[in-house]
């Protein structure tokens, strides 16, 4: 080894003995993780619960919840709660106890009975979210509302199957929650099977739910349930923001859109200032 590799490694080492910690590392944590056995799915599940900032600082203060479908940490848990914490910091959404509902077979439990031969051969447990919204009305939501200090209002976001199932609880069971929000649903499966007959489910029931409805492009098969949809909400229902968003794809309209349905999901006490640029767009609302 000559000179010069011998002080450059040299000055590694001792670059690497400087940076060392003084003290030991410590984990990093954002919230805790409820583990439960579900009636109601036969078998152990896990929540994973964020609270807002000011949750310990302002003892009697009573928060909403955001309800997240695939909110495992391994799933769209880390993106919602930053966006989440962002857009309180800056008065864009309200606070809110963020409820992370981790899924394990997302066909079984995100979609609706189906009898088409064809995709249960590809999907054997398909049609199961029925249960799982049991799962969500008895058990979830009864823990979570006994646990912490929430206000009564709430709301459940969810992208691709997760909005599937969001817009179908929705149209089924509308009073499981105050607010929806559906970013890119799986309209397409089943044949549109949903949004063919979503429409005569609208009305009455839907009356103070809020429905945050984004879509991308995402090909003329997927446009005609969507327009389907926005079809029957706008001759039925109120209180529903319709956004097509053509220049982002399935795999962008998650990261981008989610800030715009937060603040549709869970207004702020006071609008923040106009210059902040913070603006819930929608090609279609009500």
């Amino acid at each position: 080894m000559n000179r010069i590799a011998i002080a450059l490694l040299a000055l590694c080492i001792a670059g690497s003995a400087q940076s060392q910690p003084a003290t030991p590392p410590e984990p990093i944590v954002i919230g805790n993780s409820l583990h439960l056995k579900s009636s109601a799915l036969g078998e152990d599940r896990t929540i994973n619960v964020v609270l807002p900032a000011s949750y310990w600082k302002e003892t009697v203060k009573r928060f909403p919840v955001l309800y997240l479908i695939d909110g495992g940490v391994d799933q769209d848990l880390l993106h919602v709660a930053g966006v989440l914490q962002l857009n309180s910091a800056w008065g864009r959404s309200s606070e809110a106890i963020l409820v992370g509902i981790a899924t394990k077979d997302r066909r079984r439990e995100l979609t609706g009975v189906t009898h088409d031969p064809e995709l249960l051969k590809k999907y054997p447990t398909a049609g199961s979210s029925a249960k799982f919204r049991a799962f969500i009305r008895d058990e979830v939501k009864p823990l979570v509302e006994r646990s912490y200090r929430t206000n009564g209002y709430d709301a459940v976001i969810g992208e691709s199957l997760a909005g599937l199932f969001i817009l179908e609880t929705y149209a089924d069971e509308p009073g499981l929650f105050d607010a929806y929000g559906a970013i890119s649903p799986s309209l397409w499966w089943d044949k549109e099977a949903l949004s063919k007959r979503v429409a005569p489910t609208l009305g009455s029931r839907q009356e103070g739910r809020r429905l945050y409805f984004a879509v991308a492009d995402e090909g003329a098969e997927m446009r005609a349930a969507d327009d389907r949809v926005a079809a029957a909400l706008k001759a039925k229902a109120r209180g529903w923001c319709f956004n097509v968003r053509n220049d982002l794809a399935h795999s962008t309209i998650y990261q981008q859109l989610t800030p715009q349905a937060l603040q549709f999901l869970l207004p702020p006490a006071e609008a923040p200032p106009p210059e902040f640029g913070f603006e819930v767009q929608c090609s279609q609302r009500s």
